[in-house]
């Protein structure tokens, strides 16, 4: 392809500035809607039906989108973890059990919070560097270990039985049915299958757009979890590392945030309002960087861009994390610790 269009540019550049046109759309749209898995599940009880309709839509749309690129042979996720056939199952249920609990503490998963802190939100900005700074930690820093060890207790699973378009056919009828029940309005509904048409745009532009035998790039989807702790590694040592579609995915979601804030005058600066509240958001945040590594990926990561792959970790990996969310939001509000809660929105 670059020697067809006569660019003189790397794949891994090419995969960076991909990412950065996927995440400036992600961004913008996510701001719009209010894209937020929690607030879906967990979020003020007015705000729930709309905020599953969104959600739901975009899940639609990336199964048919994803399995329909699969199937047209553009790309495979063969090689890929989601289509490993052997899986670490404590790592997964324990990872995506702190994901959700990270994500009620800090009133956000990953992607919620990225988009947040681009619109003035700093508590938003701050979980984000305590959360990529723990999932490096976990990747490559003092948590390693701990990762490898959860990693090597694999389980072969398998595959999901029975051919691939039935499943595909199941996950999106069973979210059509969420929007269909949600009554949610014409534009979020749109909003949401744009969002969700990202999905099969990053699997194709990384697995055979820039695809290149000769210098090739990782296949790549949409997730907050490894490319924030990618950008930060870059952040602090440029010299030694560099970035792609992750890096570029990152940036792209920042930008694209903050145009749509200052376009539809919803930028403000907002911080804590006290430090327990601070303390219950940074934990989260921590929590978060672990799960997202040990779950192999967050809400967006494991979840929109995951079950699509129709892949069995990424089903267990999403599977904990709603779990948790749940669990969690369950124990705080049993317990009348939610009320200290700064929402993020």
């Amino acid at each position: 392809m670059f020697e067809t269009l006569g660019l003189e540019i790397t794949p891994q550049a090419a995969a960076l500035w991909f990412g950065a046109a996927i995440g400036l759309c992600f961004g913008a749209l996510a701001q719009l809607t209010r894209f937020c898995l929690r607030r879906a599940l967990v979020g003020p009880m007015a705000e729930r039906a709309d905020a599953r309709a969104v959600w739901a839509m975009a899940l639609v749309v990336a199964v048919i989108g994803t399995q329909g690129a699969v199937a047209l042979g553009l790309f495979s996720f063969e090689g890929h973890r989601f289509g490993a056939q052997s899986v670490p199952v404590l790592g997964l249920v324990l990872g995506g059990l702190l994901f959700g609990l990270g994500t009620v503490l800090a009133r956000g998963c990953l992607s919620r919070l990225t988009v947040l802190s681009a619109t003035g939100n700093l508590r938003a900005l701050v979980a984000i560097v305590v959360a990529a700074l723990a999932a490096q930690a976990t990747l490559q820093g003092a948590l390693a270990p701990l990762r490898m060890s959860l990693g090597a207790m694999v389980v072969p699973l398998g595959a999901l039985p029975g051919a691939a378009w039935l499943w595909a056919v199941v996950i999106a009828a069973a979210a059509l049915l969420v929007v269909l029940r949600a009554g949610a309005r014409w534009p979020s509904l749109l909003g949401g299958a744009a969002i969700g048409a990202l999905v099969p745009l990053a699997w194709v532009g990384t697995g055979f757009v820039l695809f290149d035998e000769f210098d090739p790039i990782a296949l790549e989807g949409l997730g907050f979890t490894g490319p924030w702790a990618e950008a930060l590694f870059w952040g602090v040592a440029a010299q030694v590392t560099s970035v792609g579609f992750g890096g570029g995915l990152v940036g792209g979601a920042l930008a694209g945030a903050l145009v749509a804030a200052i376009v539809t005058r919803r930028f403000r600066l907002e911080s804590f309002e006290s430090a327990a509240q601070m303390g219950r958001s940074l934990g989260g945040a921590a929590l978060m960087g672990v799960g997202g590594v040990l779950a192999g990926g967050c809400t967006v990561g494991a979840g929109l861009a995951g079950l699509p792959s129709l892949g069995v970790s990424a089903i267990i990996g999403f599977g904990s994390i709603v779990a948790g969310i749940y669990l969690a939001d369950a124990v705080l509000v049993r317990r009348g610790g939610a009320q200290d809660l700064l929402p993020a929105e």
